[in-house]
């Protein structure tokens, strides 16, 4: 019976949402505009095309984790009672919302009504259906489920022969861009893909096994074991299909990129796990880390609207005036805007947290 909320979840979940509303206040662009060519600054944006950074995990494990948590919430409402038959509208009305979410961002960003299905809301409201649907089954029957979404899109892309859109590794003319045009009449600027739903619905359904894993195992080190196992797996089989000529692209998910990225975030699972199974962690975070993933959706859905829409700028006008009256630059008043502007999201998070307040979908 699950009684109590999982800290090695929370804590993955809230080091991605950080890392996320990071990003949203341009704190990453500003570090780059100060040190450009930086190895380790340049792991916090996307590979223009083919190989992985860091930032091309942010993603996946979003993914996964959101898994997970499907997993923990599902399962605990089984305990208390409910069926999969009571459920499902409430993962259907989830995933509704989740998509309108997604699209509404678009509609934001641009500041017009839009219709762009290359969110991550959007995609996880596909992926959460499916790792819902497969929650009750075995985990190799899980795991086959996943595989064969990855061969699916594989195959879509390889053997499909439209013209214009036949060359599965090429930036605009591949199968999901083809899918971009029938679906929204245009493509992401970014060589992004809607479809990616398919192929990422894999990390969803393992995330979801790995809720399963550290909820009914016995021992801890087998938990430990069996994510590490799995991580190097997917390493070895993920970088193995690049180098056999399957690139790693993750604006298209490709098989070798979901395969790497999921064997990435299974060893970071493994070390959050490790440093929060006990009582008292090995490495300790800061609580407002802990904050973030409690209210993951809520926090996201903020740091996504009302940050580059308003906070930024009206940070801004304050930091900004109080670095030009003392001579400094404009490129590192950005930067003490963008910490100014994080202090005030997770600050924002810990006051929900503090007063138990929790906006879930």
């Amino acid at each position: 019976m699950i009684t109590k909320r999982i800290p090695s979840v929370d804590y993955f979940r809230g080091f991605i949402l950080f890392l996320l509303a990071a990003e949203s206040t341009d704190l990453y662009h500003n570090l780059d505009n100060l040190f450009p060519d930086n190895f380790i600054i340049s792991q916090f944006f996307h590979v223009k095309w083919q190989g992985l950074h860091f930032w091309d995990l942010i993603q996946p494990g979003f993914m996964m984790i959101a898994g997970a948590a499907l997993y923990f919430s599902t399962y605990k409402r089984l305990d208390n009672g409910e069926t999969y038959g009571t459920l499902w509208p409430k993962v259907l009305k989830r995933s509704l919302l989740l998509f309108l979410f997604g699209t509404g961002l678009h509609c934001l960003g641009k500041e017009r009504l839009v219709f762009e299905l290359w969110n991550v809301l959007t995609q996880l409201s596909v992926t959460t259906i499916i790792a819902f649907f497969l929650l009750r089954f075995s985990i190799p029957l899980q795991i086959a489920a996943s595989l064969l979404l990855l061969l699916l899109s594989h195959s879509l892309y390889v053997f499909s022969d439209i013209p214009g859109y036949n060359e599965p590794y090429t930036p605009d003319k591949n199968f999901g861009s083809y899918m971009d045009m029938f679906l929204m009449g245009k493509l992401s600027g970014g060589h992004w893909i809607a479809i990616n739903c398919i192929p990422t619905a894999a990390h969803t359904i393992w995330g979801a096994l790995m809720g399963r894993i550290i909820h009914r195992s016995t021992s801890p080190t087998n938990v430990l074991r069996t994510f590490i196992g799995l991580g190097i797996l997917g390493l070895l089989v993920g970088y193995g299909l690049d180098f056999a000529g399957i690139p790693i692209i993750k604006r298209t998910a490709t098989l070798s990129f979901t395969l790497a990225s999921g064997g990435w975030i299974s060893l970071m699972m493994a070390a959050f796990y490790l440093n929060w199974e006990r009582s008292k962690p090995i490495l300790p975070a800061p609580k407002y880390i802990l904050s973030f993933g409690k209210n993951s959706i809520f926090i996201y859905l903020f740091f996504e609207s009302v940050g580059p829409q308003w906070l930024n700028k009206a940070s801004f006008v304050f930091v900004g005036g109080f670095m030009e009256k003392l001579h400094i630059t404009e490129n590192w008043a950005e930067l003490v805007n963008s910490l100014v502007v994080l202090g005030l999201i997770g600050g924002i998070a810990v006051w929900l947290d503090k007063h138990k307040i929790y906006i879930s979908l």
